[in-house]
């Protein structure tokens, strides 16, 4: 059942990457096809477009502000910053060795507490069924016990029901 329900759910998967994929690039795909039927359809005898466009203007001439920053400007006031940029390649290794490092250490340090917990119940209740197991060998050698006296009993009232019956007694 679960195989079925893993291939139902890639097949699932699968149409909806086709669909996301369809939906993303069909309307460039749409337009760029409709581009080029319009294109085969026009006469060469079309005169080209007479265009009174303005040049073209860079990014600088937009915003003439622009030119002024730079990378190396970037975050050159905050102390912090400049410290973590100008650390080596290995002391950034290094510091995340150390953070993974502390990190396991904490989950070890977790998961020793956890299994000491763990540990001082399972003891706990191996006491407990300890106490749980005498007190049943008691009840058991108790009722035991009781049986026995029971049957001892009823062999001694059967005893003196027989003699009472010889000397003529006629019962209920």
């Amino acid at each position: 059942m679960s195989r079925r329900s893993g291939t139902c759910l890639r097949c699932c998967l699968v149409i909806f990457a086709v669909v996301s994929a369809l939906c993303v690039s069909g309307p460039a795909l749409y337009f760029k096809f409709k581009k080029g039927l319009k294109l085969k359809g026009v006469s060469a005898s079309c005169a080209p477009c007479n265009c009174n466009c303005a040049p073209p203007q860079s990014l600088f001439q937009i915003v003439p502000g622009l030119v002024n920053l730079s990378v190396t400007d970037c975050g050159k006031d905050d102390p912090d910053l400049k410290e973590e940029m100008g650390k080596q390649f290995v002391d950034l290794l290094s510091e995340e060795l150390r953070l993974q490092e502390t990190i396991s250490e904490g989950h070890s340090h977790h998961m020793n507490i956890t299994l000491g917990e763990a540990k001082r119940l399972a003891s706990q209740y191996q006491r407990e069924a300890e106490k749980c197991n005498a007190a049943t060998e008691t009840c058991e050698g108790a009722r035991e016990r009781a049986e026995a006296l029971l049957t001892k009993e009823k062999n001694l009232t059967l005893m003196w029901e027989k003699r009472a019956r010889q000397l003529g007694w006629e019962g209920e």
